[in-house]
């Protein structure tokens, strides 16, 4: 499972708003006392606060560092070798040859 988490500068920049959090959280006590929370009233925040365009652009700017470009690139001229070779054959769909 992948998990897509917010910073606390994150959540304050965006001003998001926080949910009741889970109580027992083992984690939730260090946290709470690092950043000035209230350790007996666990809160979380949800990265889907963020807007659909906002959320791309931050995961995006994320994975950048770890892309290669060179497989990047010979990735993306593979699929589009394919599509050309699907657009050609769905082109073709549907018509018969006749043989003799």
């Amino acid at each position: 499972m992948t998990r897509v988490l917010l910073t606390c500068e994150q959540v304050r920049a965006y001003g998001l708003p926080a949910t009741e959090g889970r109580c027992g959280d083992p984690r939730w006590p260090a946290f709470a006392r690092r950043y000035g929370f209230d350790i007996e009233h666990p809160v979380q925040w949800e990265v889907e606060a963020l807007g659909p365009d906002e959320l791309q652009r931050l995961v995006l700017a994320a994975a950048d560092p770890y892309i290669d470009r060179d497989v990047l690139a010979r990735q993306i001229a593979r699929e589009e070798q394919q599509r050309r070779a699907l657009e050609e054959f769905a082109g073709r769909w549907g018509t018969r040859t006749e043989e003799p």
